[in-house]
């Protein structure tokens, strides 16, 4: 029996009817490197079932203090039923992407059963709609909850699963399994009371955890304090989520933004991912008429490595950009946030992420959930008011290698991300074989048209790419990094003799938007 430690039971405590701390990592398989170029699911459940003793992850369950008085504790499921987490069902014909982000969408949105091991792996086949990938081909949607898992370190549940080699290894024969009998209610009491005599500072950290959960103005009141925001613009992913969700993904060679670094002096490849990120939701909010004067902020969560605490892990901080979403110049704006992390920007705010109650420092993604929680600006019954950010866009690490399940090589990697209340839009930033993933999830209501948004992300980094060939244009673009905070008009202007790359103003063709496939590769 092991105790959580409070950064993950605070994610716990944070559960709510619309919001969960969920996440959902996509993989999609070629069966083709297969032996026999196909993959049954008696395989891969007999393939996980092989695995079960590599992680504790797969067999412990939550087991509550009464009454909250200290943190949750992991026992062993003695009831461990492996079909009820591994389950398997197929798209409808004709199996495209719309299909397949819907079907995630839902899947992810579902609570995990908290009574029981939190995670689940759904096996999904019937994909033959998606394009580059060849008929057979199926995904894995792992679900697994922040407080079960460290995912700065690599999923471990995608690492114990896969191999590096297209031959596949011999199973392992099961390891007996012997679960522990949990303590009884009286046992826990009794440890419980014990550890907070012997340090009552024990007894107000879950005690103020649940506060937090129960009193969202109060957590909103710190956050307020530590930050003291500007004023900012309140937006539709600003409002309370209900508990839908949707999900898309666009891919673009890595390498293109490696490229993109040479618009802006000094830029990095993850101011570039900011950029068109802030790109894709100006052309969004401006086609929907709804775009500020002001610019819009992102959180972001980020890791110092060389502040490390007692575990050895970097100290999470959570970075508040300014977006620069005012800007219609797309180069002015990537300067703009490269001044921002030089330190010349007075928007940008960072704070550890320690000093918002105490926690999660170990987990980007999990710091996502806290940020939502705390920094998105929803009073407890007051509706809505002004926001301290408007997104969040998170790295989610993925395989630095290729990875093979039962012979079958991955092809595709992201995530489907948590959302809460005031904060209802999330960009996971994913990278698989040379390609770079950005994949938003959102609330269905706040985001009825997940594939145009996901296409605006895609025009805006087009226009980005067009600027590559249009080296005198660049030129007289680039001078102005100063003149990023004046105000500018919400049309924007098109990139020269670039089709693809539309302003903000202009809407795409729904037809054209629904055609696109996020398997295909960006140009």
């Amino acid at each position: 029996m092991e105790q959580l430690r409070g950064d993950d039971a605070r994610f716990l405590y944070a559960e709510s009817g619309n919001a969960s701390g969920t996440i959902t990592l996509v993989h999609i398989y070629d069966p083709s490197t297969a032996p026999g170029g196909k993959v049954r699911f008696k395989h891969i459940l007999a393939h996980i079932e092989a695995r079960l003793h590599r992680s504790p992850v797969f067999r412990r369950k939550l087991l509550r203090v009464p009454l909250e008085l200290d943190h949750p504790y992991w026992i062993e499921d003695e009831r461990f039923d492996l079909e009820y987490h591994v389950r398997h069902i197929a798209l409808p014909a004709p199996g495209d992407w719309r299909q397949f982000c819907i079907q995630a969408s839902r899947i992810h949105a579902r609570p995990l059963d908290m009574s029981r091991p939190l995670w689940e792996i759904h096996v999904i086949e019937g994909l033959d709609g998606l394009l580059d990938l060849p008929r057979g081909s199926f995904a894995l949607l792992t679900k697994v909850h922040h407080a079960a898992i460290d995912l700065d370190h690599e999923s471990e549940l995608t690492r114990v699963l896969h191999d590096t080699s297209a031959t596949p290894t011999p199973p392992e024969p099961p390891e007996p399994w012997f679960p522990a009998s949990p303590p009884g209610t009286l046992g826990l009491l009794g440890r419980s009371l014990l550890r907070n005599a012997t340090s009552p500072l024990r007894l107000a950290r879950p005690l103020a955890a649940l506060a937090t959960r129960l009193l969202p103005a109060a957590s909103s009141f710190v956050a307020d304090a530590l930050l003291r925001p500007e004023s900012m613009p309140v937006t539709r992913f600003n409002a309370v989520v209900s508990p839908h969700r949707v999900f898309e993904t666009r891919r673009f060679p890595l390498a293109d933004f490696r490229r993109l670094r040479a618009l802006v002096d000094g830029a990095t490849v993850n101011e570039v991912v900011l950029a068109v990120c802030a790109g894709g939701l100006r052309r969004y909010l401006a086609h929907t008429g709804e775009l500020p004067e002001a610019s819009l902020s992102a959180i972001a969560p980020v890791t110092l490595r060389d502040v490390a605490d007692g575990d050895g892990h970097g100290e999470l901080m959570l970075m508040r950009a300014s977006l620069g979403t005012h800007l219609a110049d797309p180069v002015a704006r990537l300067a703009y946030l490269h001044a921002q992390a030089e330190g010349s920007d007075a928007y940008a705010r960072t704070v550890p992420a320690r000093e918002l109650t105490d926690v999660a420092r170990h987990t980007p993604a999990a710091t996502l959930t806290l940020a939502a929680k705390l920094l998105g600006g929803v009073a407890a019954g007051a509706g809505r008011r002004a926001p301290l950010a408007h997104c969040t866009i998170v790295n989610v690490p993925g395989p630095s290698v290729p990875l093979y399940l039962g012979g079958a090589k991955m092809t595709y990697f992201s995530a489907i991300m948590p959302i809460a209340d005031g904060m209802g839009l999330v960009f996971a930033v994913t990278s698989y074989e040379g390609m770079l993933i950005i994949s938003p999830t959102a609330c269905r209501e706040q985001l009825p048209d997940p594939a145009f948004f996901a296409q605006c992300v895609r025009d805006s980094f087009q226009e980005y790419l067009a600027l590559l060939d249009a080296p005198a244009k660049r030129a007289t673009r680039a001078r102005p990094v100063r003149s990023a905070r004046t105000k500018a008009s919400a049309g924007g202007r098109a990139a020269p003799a670039v089709p693809a790359a539309r302003t903000a103003a202009t809407p795409l063709p729904a037809a054209t938007a629904a055609r696109r496939r996020s398997t295909a590769r960006a140009r």
